[in-house]
């Protein structure tokens, strides 16, 4: 299963989600979309993260593996 590393500032959020492989991406981003429901569920402001930044990512990458993936 594929996890931010928030600890280290060598690896972007992008770079991490790069190295990931296609199952541990989907894995990554349905336990964003679960945790995005969860905290919207609470409606507690200090739960308030980035998701959207994750989720654009995610998505960003998995399009990219996509059209990768036609083009050969």
């Amino acid at each position: 299963m594929g996890q931010y590393d928030t600890s280290t500032d060598d690896f972007t959020l992008e770079d991490q989600v790069k190295s990931l492989a296609d199952d541990e991406l989907l894995d990554f981003w349905e336990e964003t979309q679960q945790l995005a429901r969860a905290l919207d569920q609470e409606q507690s402001p200090d739960l308030m993260t980035s998701h959207p930044e994750y989720e654009k990512v995610i998505l960003q990458e998995l399009q990219f593996r996509s059209c990768r993936r036609h083009i050969r």
